[in-house]
This record gives C-alpha cells, structure tokens and sequence, in this order.
C-alpha cells in the first residue's frame, strides 16, 4: 500500500454537467396528491422549484472554485481511496482539527466553518484537516466491504499520523461524531479533545438504537416522555430512509446513481427535516452535486448498512469532551452519555447541521473548548 499524499483538485468535465442539465430537463415526475405535504415526503412544488433552480441557475463551476480555494489531496488507506482538505493555519500556535461530515452531508458543510477556525479574529486557531466519509464525495469507489464507524477511525487515525500531528482535536455530528469519539477512544495519546454537535431530534434518534435506552426512560416523566414519543415518531415516521439503506443499499442506489431527481429529493427532504435556520440553497445544491458526480448516494448507502450490521463500537473517548447541542431542549441531557465533567454548550436556534446553520456559533464554541487544551 502506497503511503503517498498526492495533491487533488475538482475538475467535473463539461459533458458530465451537460448530461446532469439533460437529465433534470428530461425528467419523470411522480404526481402528487391534493393537500399532502412534508408528511409523505419532498412535495412535487418544493421539489421541481429546487430542480429548476439546479439545471437553470446554481453555478457548479462556481462552487468548485470555491472548493478548489481550499487545498485537497488524496491517500491510500486500508485499500481505500481518502479525499481531505487540508487547510492550515498561519499561526505557529494552531492547534490541529480533525472534522468530519455525516450523512447526507459532504465536505462542502465546512465552508463557511474553515475560514474562522484556520484565521480568527482573535482566539485560538486551528489547522484543519476534513475528510470524506469512505463512499463518500471523492473518497469513492469503495474498496470492499467493512466500513463502518470503527474502520474509518482507524483510517483517520492513520491520516493524521502521516500528516505528522502528534497532537491533534476532533469534531463531528452524526457519523462524523461516532467516529470522532471512536477516534478519540482508539488513540488516546494522540487525540488532546472529542468535540461534537448534536440536537433534540438527532439525540432521541440515536436514543431508538441504543439498548436501554428506552427501559431507563419514565413515561410518567415529563421530559422523559417527550424523548418517548420522539422515539416512537422517528421509528413510524421518520427511519424509513435508514431502514431501506440500512437492509438493500444495492437496490436504492441503483436509483440513486442513474435519477438526479431521486438523489436530490433524497438530500433535500432531510435538509428540510433537520434544519431550522436558513441555510446556502448554493451550499446544500453543492452536496447534493458531490453526491451525483461521484454516485455516492449508493456507496454512502453501503457503509450505513455495513454500520447498522457492525458489532464494533471501539472504546470510550479518555480525552476531554465536549457537547454543542443545537435547538437544545432538556431533553438532550437525559439522552447524550455526556461524562459529568464534559463540556456543554446550548444554542437555542439550529439543528443537524450547525457548521451550515450556525458557522460562527459553532467555531466559537469549538475555539472555547480546544483552547485550554494542549
């Protein structure tokens, strides 16, 4: 296996996106129901607005520019291709991030977060490195089977020690947070603090997959049952995108990489779910692109299976830890298996994806916690 850092950029050729417009323009559309809403899925209006805006006015060339703006490289890790940025600092100081995206995200959820944490206007600054999830954006094909949290981790692990930090933080939310605290379990001496984001509708959905949970939880509580019935709600309503990739990733990718339709209506219903302060529409289309151009949407599907069928669950974090918890609530306390010590932030407005919604308040939180550690 090769240990070579090599140097990457985006260059999407034209026939690719000539061939996205065709798809989009040449679309068919599924006919939707008098007085049906968000309760069945991404209404036909919302999505053929969002579909028009895609094919006749975002700008990719655009975003990848602004992509590009960013220093990215590939390596070879366990087999497998892993795509990063790599934006470093130019204060001597910075201390050493390691980020990572979750489902349905990308790398381009950082962009308006780098730029604050690499220069600050005062405060601590941060030398980052984000990677795509393996099957995800340009850390794609797949090599083989088996990646889940604890693999890509491991992989982490690796990148950082050949990008020569022996020292270094860690953040995520979503699959980036589970792997951020398994990086932080598996690598004690290197990793100085686990960082992660989290809000009230992704912890009560966490809460519906780990074992107890639902037992140590008093119906007659008065937070304890809102954290119920969000339970019951996310397993009747809201985990039938889970369900599908977490049992035939094969069959819903197929679709995922030959409609531009579906793997649009696929990121845009959940974007919608799970934000509640506006967000960069260029932004969210850039992703949704990354997705389309690499057929991510089927291998993304593949690790949430390989995840959902993993027994591997690494180690606690023995760094510090700290919690952003976004849209907060109290329910989030009872949920989160937060150390007593951890650091704890709460934001009133966010949700899913804070580094999108709520840029500055998360840089400055994560400038809160990793400062005094060294």
């Amino acid at each position: 296996m090769s240990t070579e850092i090599r140097p990457f950029r985006i260059d999407i050729p034209q026939a690719e996106l000539d061939y996205l417009s065709d798809r989009l323009a040449h679309a068919r559309w599924a006919a939707g129901l008098p007085g049906v809403g968000w309760e069945r899925g991404i209404p036909v209006a919302d999505l053929r607005e969002l579909a028009d805006y895609w094919r006749t006015e975002f700008d990719w060339r655009a975003q990848e520019a602004a992509l590009n703006a960013f220093p990215q490289f590939t390596t070879e890790i366990d087999g497998q291709q892993i795509h990063f940025l790599h934006v470093r600092s130019t204060r001597p100081d910075a201390t050493p991030l390691l980020i990572t995206h979750g489902f349905p995200s990308s790398i381009a959820e950082f962009m308006h977060l780098i730029g604050p944490l690499t220069e600050p206007e005062e405060g601590p600054a941060f030398h980052v490195v984000a990677p795509s999830l393996p099957g995800y954006g340009f850390s794609t094909p797949l090599s083989d089977t088996g990646w889940s949290m604890a693999r890509t981790s491991r992989a982490w692990i690796e990148l950082m020690n050949r990008l020569g930090y022996a020292r270094y933080g860690v953040h995520g939310g979503d699959i980036g947070g589970g792997v951020s605290g398994m990086v932080g379990g598996l690598d004690p001496e290197h990793v100085l603090g686990v960082h992660v984001v989290t809000d009230p509708l992704t912890a009560a959905n966490v809460a519906t997959f780990l074992p107890g949970v639902a037992d140590r939880l008093d119906a007659d509580d008065p937070v304890d049952k809102v954290i119920l019935e969000r339970m019951d709600a996310f397993r009747r309503e809201g985990s039938g995108y889970l369900a599908i990739q977490n049992s035939r990733p094969q069959t819903i990718g197929y679709g995922l990489v030959d409609s531009p339709l579906l793997q649009l209506a696929w990121i845009a219903e959940k974007f919608e779910q799970w934000t509640d302060l506006p967000i960069d529409r260029d932004q969210l289309l850039t992703t949704v692109s990354l997705y389309w151009f690499t057929g991510a949407g089927a291998t993304a599907a593949h690790t949430l299976y390989e995840q959902a069928h993993s027994m591997d669950w690494g180690s606690a974090p023995i760094a510090p830890q700290g919690f952003a918890v976004f849209g907060s609530d109290e329910t989030v306390r009872r949920v989160v298996p937060a150390p007593a010590d951890a650091h704890w932030t709460e934001f009133e407005r966010g949700k899913h994806f804070p580094a999108m919604e709520a840029p500055a308040d998360l840089a400055r939180d994560l400038r809160t916690f990793f400062g005094p550690l060294r």
